[in-house]
């Protein structure tokens, strides 16, 4: 199910349609910051070790 160019310009259109074009950069541009929190908290999760594991580790000792 691939996701060629005409389908791209058919959303891209509707997209326009329903949110004009003065408010798209705008979209964008929360969409953009939306999307580098979302990788900054899932790199932080991972360089942290769990819940889990500092209670595993405590019940080990």
């Amino acid at each position: 199910m691939d996701v060629g160019i005409p389908e791209l310009i058919v959303i891209l259109v509707i997209v326009m349609l329903l949110f004009g074009v003065g408010r798209l950069p705008e979209i964008g541009g929360a969409l953009g910051k939306s999307v580098r929190n979302f990788k900054e908290e899932m790199r932080d999760d991972s360089e942290k070790p769990s819940e889990a594991e500092k209670k595993s580790d405590e019940t080990d000792t």
